[in-house]
């Protein structure tokens, strides 16, 4: 239980960190910020066992590099698409309009 709890808290500040470091702002929310920073410690965590610096003596700085680097990636990559979804022929609510009040 408390690795899925350390599992979501790395997600959370690794989305965080990588929202700082992007400009502008990403309107994306919490929950997915929360997602793409676990995606992004993934695959960093892979790739850098990968090329043989998953554990290294001390503090694991490539590792943990490459997981924020993810992070910014998949936050440049998703934010934009997360506005452009949201903001489609309905008017950002993904349902079209009711015709409630016209008789």
């Amino acid at each position: 239980m408390f690795q899925i709890v350390w599992i979501v808290i790395v997600g959370l500040v690794l989305g965080v960190l990588a929202k700082l470091i992007l400009p502008g702002k990403q309107a994306i929310p919490i929950w997915m910020t929360i997602l793409l920073g676990i995606l992004g410690a993934w695959l960093g965590d892979g790739v850098a066992g990968w090329i043989g610096v998953r554990n290294t003596n001390g503090i694991d700085w490539i590792r943990h590099a490459l997981q924020l680097a993810f992070s910014v990636a998949l936050v440049a990559l998703v934010a934009p698409l997360w506005v452009k979804g949201r903001s489609g022929p309905h008017g950002g609510s993904g349902r079209p309009p009711t015709n409630a009040g016209w008789r």
